[in-house]
């Protein structure tokens, strides 16, 4: 019963993975943008010596 129950898990871990890849690779041609929203981010620093 355990050993089926590991075995289910597995498949399911692999069909997930294959679903979670082909989405990266579709996703773009669904108009999906992936891409974080860029922003220009400006920190002082203080640099130690001379």
């Amino acid at each position: 019963m355990l050993g089926k129950l590991f075995k289910l898990l597995f498949i399911l871990a692999i069909i997930g993975f294959i679903g979670l890849v082909g989405f990266a690779y579709v996703g773009p041609e669904l108009g999906i943008d992936f891409a974080p929203a860029a922003q220009e981010i400006r920190m002082p620093v203080t640099l130690q010596g001379q």
